[in-house]
């Protein structure tokens, strides 16, 4: 019985949910090369100033950080290199139409490897936080850290 250990691959953007409202989420494919998800697998990944943008028509991830692989050679690839997202076309146009209103942005908020061993990068339509929002959103959280401990 030799199964094979698949090592979950889960990376959050932490800082996303704290900056920005989510609006609506999507899960996209990523077009990487062959060093890229062998860093990714080894979860040597940096989501925290990514952010998506549109180019000719096709909708990429900037500023996504994945690290040299180590045991790689001079083919190595560039860390903060643009990354193709895979999605439908219907999604393409949906986001396409949604990022004409002000203040809206795409932000990748999870990175994830499937059963089949894909990386999928979670991204939502995401609309900026003012500093009043931030302030509730730590009140919120101190309130259910405290309800947390008040349990035990």
């Amino acid at each position: 019985m030799s199964e094979k250990l698949v090592k979950k691959v889960d990376i959050r953007n932490r800082r996303a949910s704290f900056e920005y409202f989510f609006l609506e989420e999507f899960t996209a494919g990523l077009s990487l090369t062959g060093t890229e998800i062998k860093s990714i697998r080894q979860g040597k990944v940096n989501l925290t100033d990514a952010y998506c943008l549109f180019m000719d028509g096709e909708l990429f991830v900037r500023s996504m950080h994945i690290s040299v692989y180590t045991e790689g050679t001079h083919w190595n690839h560039d860390p903060l290199r643009d990354r193709k997202l895979l999605l439908t076309k219907r999604e393409m146009r949906k986001l396409s139409e949604n990022l004409k209103d002000q203040g809206l942005t795409i932000v990748p908020v999870r990175l994830f490897t499937t059963d089949r061993g894909f990386a999928k990068l979670h991204i939502a339509l995401a609309k900026g936080k003012k500093l009043y929002d931030k302030r509730d959103s730590i009140k919120e959280k101190d309130l259910k850290r405290e309800n947390d401990r008040s349990d035990y």
